[in-house]
């Protein structure tokens, strides 16, 4: 793909050039069903089609709400040639989520899940703009359940024929939902050209490490509503590769499914390689088809990366990124990734076709060594926040992506991060976002004020702390206050950690200082708190 024209930089030509030049080579497997690239064009024709039908037009907003599967990349692939734009919804989500979700994006139509039929049905009636819910799954001949019957059965009647959606590279194709410091999720656009920019500079580079191979098999083990997973399934399908796609990630599956089908490239969070590595049956001869292995979202010690490069044996590189750079930001290659590595505590160095430059409180450009807010350029980066000028403006300044993280670039131009500016719990790679918990911890009548923090997790990498000052008066234990949160937010951000004090450190503005909640909840600081573990 390094050397299609940029004009032809999109989903919908992909689609179309790797159903003419390898028709029978696996597109997706997922479940032990196998979908060609004839078969994958097709039906996202089918499925095109019957968007437009169905009264989608382009830059409508179309939703899908269920687990990763070939029915889901379908529906995106789809979405491209109506030009139509994406809105994968987390199915973690609780149903006031969701609400959120679909009511800001003002989409049209949800593919939905059987699995969440139930969540869509209890938020439904509000929405105005929702003109139709697909439900995904049905039945087959037999009439026994089948994922997938229902979409193939919407779209059966419709021709199989090419759209001509008239999108181009610099066209929105996915918006993607991430919470800012407020806690109010945040729709980031994303255009076709997002992931096109990065093999190419590559490629014009000479960086022959940075690739996404034809015959490579990709293993896809992070969720698809988030960039990391569709980065990861959609390089890989513009290569024209084979992507294995897990519904959730399941450490003894994803070692079964490397070995099976002889995976070559995959993206995990530390957390999970770790899982992976210690299952029975885990060694070099069941990773022995792995080349490359990128993770994320959490630095790897290095007695980790020891144990991952005895078992895996296979190259390593960290990635730096966000929603917004809409691809990897940074990378630290895989020559550094070995014991005794003097730069293993940095990210790395930006991607080909990238900058990077930290900046003060003033704007202007730190020298090296001095901590301040990192900033990218990348051709990569979104478009911008969906109907939030005012946040897009402070994120996007000229060219230059405002990342909200801190850090500094040494002499040798590696990046190192010190802290997120905007304190986002990391969890298996999964983003929280304390301002949305804390404002679902006041919502309890005996609670004046909380401050949730993320501390280190050898297993999962970070794990969910609270901090809460009770009313005068007032009483209320650890599992009162996580049983209120059920429901109201999903369960993969409700604290495991309760502690009760007095007051909370703020700034001079009366913002929470979270590093100094942090501080007060590592031994011996802790032991002041009245702190009840749940």
């Amino acid at each position: 793909m390094t050397d299609i024209p940029r004009e032809r930089w999109t989903l919908h030509h992909s689609s179309r050039a790797h159903a003419g030049s390898r028709p029978e080579h696996p597109a997706i497997i997922c479940e032990g069903r196998v979908t060609t690239y004839d078969k994958l064009h097709r039906d996202s024709n089918r499925a095109a089609h019957a968007l437009r039908t169905s009264g989608v037009r382009r830059g409508d907003r179309v939703a899908y709400l269920g687990r990763e599967s070939a029915n889901y990349y379908l529906v995106m692939i789809a979405c491209a040639k109506a030009g139509a734009v994406l809105v994968p919804v987390n199915w973690r989500l609780t149903p006031s989520e969701v609400d959120h979700i679909l009511r800001d994006s003002g989409a049209a139509l949800i593919f939905v899940d059987d699995e969440f039929w139930d969540t869509v049905a209890t938020v439904r009636h509000q929405l105005r703009g929702l003109r139709k819910v697909i439900r995904v799954d049905g039945t087959d001949a037999d009439g026994e359940p089948s994922r997938g019957a229902g979409l193939l059965a919407w779209a059966a009647d419709q021709p199989d024929t090419d759209l001509t959606p008239g999108t181009g590279p610099d066209d929105a194709v996915i918006q993607i939902y991430t919470s800012g410091t407020t806690g109010l999720p945040k729709g980031a656009v994303l255009a076709h050209r997002s992931f096109f920019t990065l093999p190419h500079a590559s490629h014009e580079q000479g960086v022959d490490w940075i690739d996404w191979l034809p015959e490579d098999v990709g293993l896809i083990s992070l969720p698809g509503f988030g960039v990391a997973g569709i980065g990861w399934f959609l390089h890989t399908f513009n290569a024209g590769g084979t992507n294995v796609i897990m519904p959730q990630f399941d450490p003894q599956e994803a070692v079964r499914l490397i070995r099976t089908h002889r995976v070559t490239t995959t993206f995990a969070a530390p957390a999970m390689l770790q899982a992976m590595a210690a299952e029975r049956g885990a060694g070099p001869e069941a990773f022995a088809s792995l080349r490359k292995i990128a993770y994320g979202a959490a630095p790897m010690s290095e007695t980790l990366l020891k144990q991952c490069l005895e078992t895996y044996r296979c190259a390593f590189a960290q990635i730096y990124a966000s929603t917004e750079t809409g691809s990897v930001a940074v990378c630290l290659p895989p020559e550094v990734h070995h014991p005794g590595s003097t730069v293993l505590t940095s990210v790395g160095r930006p991607c080909p076709g990238n900058e990077i430059k930290v900046i003060g409180s003033d704007g202007e450009t730190v020298p090296a060594g001095t901590i301040g807010q990192i900033c990218v350029r990348t051709p990569s980066r979104m478009l911008g926040y969906w109907n939030l000028p005012e946040a897009t403006a402070r994120t996007l300044v000229g060219e230059w992506l405002h990342m909200g993280d801190a850090g500094y670039l040494d002499e040798d131009g590696y990046l190192h991060l010190c802290d997120r500016i905007n304190d986002t719990i990391i969890v298996a790679g999964q983003n929280i976002y304390p301002a949305e918990v804390e404002k679902a911890l006041a919502a309890h009548p005996a609670v004046a004020d909380a401050a949730v923090v993320g501390l280190p997790d050898e297993r999962w990498g970070e794990s969910v702390h609270a901090v809460v000052v009770l009313r005068p008066g007032a009483s209320a234990t650890p599992r009162e206050l996580l049983l209120s949160l059920r429901g109201r937010i999903a369960d993969y951000k409700i604290p495991g950690t309760y502690h009760f004090t007095d007051s909370l450190p703020r700034n001079p503005s009366g913002k929470i200082l979270r590093r100094a909640v942090r501080q007060q909840l590592t031994a011996p600081a802790r032991d002041a708190l009245s702190g009840t573990i749940v």
